[in-house]
């Protein structure tokens, strides 16, 4: 009962703290958005050229470190690492090019529900497909490496690193790039967003919150706990959305979001397929980054990549729709994604 409470409180005080962000100035539909965070923060220190999604987005540090501390206070500090890393690059590409063919991660999916946008339901039901897909290969004996105890040095190495981009950002060099208008000119302010996420960062540590974990633990376990956290992120973001009159129902003139229902379906597919073969959603994979596993880390980076291909290359959507590349890197992501699972199947014992 204690862990479901938890669970539960996380999900909700996620809902209302995204809500908080939209209305002090991020996107509609944005209050958190890993995929989309960390692709602003990808254009800003240069990875990527597209002029409107460049901002190093101060949420993502928060939940870093939100993540550390907790970590530390519980001492589950645990650097681990070495588990098949060029196959989680690879994957974390693919996952990212899902999700911004759709707009979104699974958590700003579950927001985008919450304000109204009925194509973020299509995706939904693309994410759950891909979830099962996952299960399969899972149940067939789908395994990566196993991980290594690491030294502290190396799990501090990516909490470092956003110490340096905290500091860019209050710095503003002349060398990074903001945008000045489009998505990444919207923004709430530095000190709340990074507040927002060193609360979400340490309670998603605490009760080990995962988009994927509450569809694929009800499915394979029957054990709907997670599940309870996925419907109340959704449920406190149409109260607050209600309460803030930015709750707007249909498919059409939706923030950030485009509605041909095909690709937001199959770019979802292979969020959802590709997080399970990853142990997490891209949420879960910061939290754990901030726990010093390394992995994660690796898959991070990958994430960025996987942005900066998206936008060099034009595959990313826009609010008009699929980019006449997009479907076709989705396509080619679920034949990659569906290569790595084959590839990594082992023997499931009989006993």
């Amino acid at each position: 009962m204690k862990k479901t409470a938890l669970i539960g409180i996380t999900g909700g005080l996620v809902g209302l703290i995204a809500v908080v962000l939209v209305s002090f100035g991020n996107p509609g539909n944005m209050g958190f958005c890993i995929a989309c965070f960390l692709r602003d923060t990808a254009g800003s220190v240069g990875l990527h050229r597209a002029e409107v999604v460049q901002y190093i987005r101060p949420e993502i540090i928060g939940l870093v470190f939100g993540a550390l501390i907790m970590s530390l206070i519980g001492k589950e500090f645990s650097p681990r690492g070495g588990s098949s890393p060029a196959i989680r690059f690879v994957l974390a590409i693919c996952v990212m090019i899902g999700a911004l063919v759709f707009l979104g991660c699974p958590l700003r999916m579950m927001l985008r529900i919450g304000g109204g946008d009925l194509n973020a339901i299509v995706g939904l039901v693309g994410f759950v497909v891909g979830i099962v897909i996952g299960i399969f290969c899972l149940n067939k004996g789908f395994s990566l490496n196993r991980a290594y105890k690491l030294s502290k040095c190396e799990g501090a190495v990516y909490p470092a690193i956003n110490v340096g981009l905290l500091v860019l950002l209050y710095a503003a060099p002349a060398f990074l790039f903001f945008s000045t208008e489009g998505p990444g000119s919207m923004h709430a302010p530095i000190i709340l967003s990074l507040i927002a996420g060193l609360i979400v960062g340490a309670l998603a540590q605490k009760s080990r919150f995962c988009t994927v974990a509450g569809i694929r633990d009800t499915i394979l376990f029957k054990d709907t706990t997670m599940l309870i956290g996925f419907i109340c992120v959704i449920v406190i973001a149409i109260i607050g959305n209600l309460i803030t009159g930015t709750f707007h129902v249909g498919f059409e003139a939706q923030p950030i979001a485009h509605s041909d229902g095909l690709w937001n379906f199959m770019g979802m597919v292979v969020v959802g397929f590709g997080s399970v073969l990853l142990g997490g959603c891209p949420l879960r994979q910061v939290i754990l980054s901030g726990e010093g596993n390394t992995d994660s880390v690796v898959t991070i980076f990958g994430f960025l990549v996987g942005a900066a291909i998206c936008h060099n290359f034009g595959l990313a959507s826009s609010a008009e729709g699929p980019s006449p590349y997009g479907p076709a890197a989705v396509i080619l992501s679920l034949v990659v994604v569906a290569l790595i699972a084959v590839f990594n199947l082992k023997k499931v014992s009989k006993a």
